[in-house]
């Protein structure tokens, strides 16, 4: 039975992880018979309104709201081990963006929590399969732009995100809503979700085609 580990960044899509992207990612994990576990870091992040996109002025826990999509069964970051688990996936949301990393705030210039980019790093050394969908490849990109050679994801359609990505070392693949980039070289697979995906159907299909192509690394 594969074990997945997976890196949660709060709870709502402006300002944590994308619910529909997470429950669909681990609904195609279950599907498969597999297993995961999820994890978070801790520390305060500034809350976004999800009716006006403005900061609300509240600060909120990462490590509880993150509690909220895992129903309670979740890990602080710092226990993640990469020998534990078959492969780590960062579902999106702009929570990878904003908790996991300050792309939202500094574009190519960001950097990524050190715990976030340790677990990266150490799952890529292991040689384990990392996985991300919509706006998380960014997170990939400044990790393992410069470390990880012809590194290769998707952010969807050529744009900022793209341009970003590829200043840090990234090779940006064009995708559709539920089309996969697979580096097998560097075992990093990334999918666009709502970077280009219209319709929840669409957020289903892209994550049960990357656990697919996950399948085939295993």
């Amino acid at each position: 039975m594969k074990q997945i580990a997976i890196i949660l960044s709060g709870c709502g899509n402006r300002d944590g992880s994308e619910l529909q992207e997470t429950l669909s990612l681990l609904l195609a994990i279950d599907r498969r018979g597999w297993q995961y576990q999820c994890f978070a870091p801790q520390g305060k992040y500034n809350v976004v309104s999800h009716v006006d996109g403005n900061e609300s002025g509240e600060q909120r826990d990462l490590f509880v709201e993150s509690a909220r999509i895992a129903r309670g069964n979740i890990l602080p970051i710092s226990q993640y081990r990469p020998a534990d688990f078959d492969a780590l996936a960062l579902p999106g949301g702009m929570g990878a963006a904003r908790n996991l990393s300050t792309y939202a705030f500094d574009g190519a210039h960001m950097t990524v929590r050190d715990d976030v980019a340790e677990a990266i790093l150490s799952t890529y050394a292991a040689h384990k399969p990392v996985v991300a969908m919509c706006i998380a490849p960014m997170v990939l990109a400044c990790v393992l732009g410069r470390k990880a050679k012809g590194l290769q994801l998707t952010l969807g359609h050529p744009g900022p995100a793209a341009q970003a990505a590829e200043a840090m070392g990234a090779t940006h693949v064009v995708c559709d809503a539920t089309g996969v980039c697979v580096d097998p070289a560097n075992r990093v697979l990334t999918t666009p979700a709502y970077m280009v995906a219209t319709r929840i159907s669409e957020i289903f299909q892209g994550a049960d085609n990357l656990i697919a192509h996950l399948e085939k690394l295993l």
